[in-house]
């Protein structure tokens, strides 16, 4: 009987995540990992970021689900060059994933490579993808707890952003609880206040992100 260390795994993934990274910044292109639970507004986002954005930057996105292409299609139709991952199974996306997507794009003419994770708080946190920043997304429906119960994918994030936050009078979801949790795991990291059907926080994370792409 053979035996297969997950350390043993990781460490391989972690190693394809440094050299997907160097690609990147070899061709300028600047990675983003968005993760978050099915339905917390990852693909809402992105929409409402590239309006926000307009044609200031040239992105692309690398879209994973276990199956469909139901966002890669709302992503295509933007015009923004999409790839579809379907992971047949597996509840988050690895780097191997990632390199084989990312050849589907001309790199060098890219400035944002956005990649929309499977949906899921657990297993995606413990994947390099080669990314320069993670972005977890929290939605108002789904509890002011979250950080408590799931702190390894928000600790490793670079920023929070709490969506639907236009559907707060109708909820019992603390803000205030939310932003201490992620300053108690994530010291440094942003956190934003988003509505993507009221507009509001948009400017300021499309600021944010814009800030971080010209510092790198």
């Amino acid at each position: 009987m053979r035996i297969v260390a997950a350390k043993k795994i990781l460490k391989a993934n972690d190693q394809l995540a440094e050299e997907n990274r160097r690609k990147f910044n070899a061709a300028g292109a600047f990675c983003v990992n968005i993760v978050g639970s099915p339905g917390c507004g990852k693909t809402t986002l992105l929409e409402a970021l590239f309006a926000q954005l307009g044609g200031t930057v040239a992105p692309a996105v690398i879209e994973g689900d276990i199956a469909g292409s139901i966002d890669a299609e709302r992503i295509d139709a933007l015009g923004i060059p999409v790839v579809q991952i379907n992971t047949d199974g597996a509840c988050h996306l690895d780097a191997t994933m990632v390199q084989a997507a990312a050849e589907g794009f001309d790199l060098p003419t890219l400035d944002l490579l956005m990649i929309e994770n499977v949906g899921n708080l657990v297993c995606t946190a413990g994947f390099d993808l080669g990314e320069h920043l993670r972005i977890a997304l929290l939605s108002v429906p789904e509890g002011d707890d979250k950080l408590a119960k799931y702190p390894a994918i928000f600790r490793g994030s670079d920023a929070l952003a709490i969506t639907k936050v236009d559907l707060l009078p109708h909820f019992d979801f603390d803000v205030a609880r939310v932003r201490s949790d992620m300053k108690a795991l994530a010291s440094k990291a942003k956190v934003f206040e988003v509505s993507a059907k009221a507009g509001t926080g948009i400017e300021e994370v499309a600021a944010w992100l814009g800030e971080r792409m010209q510092a790198r």
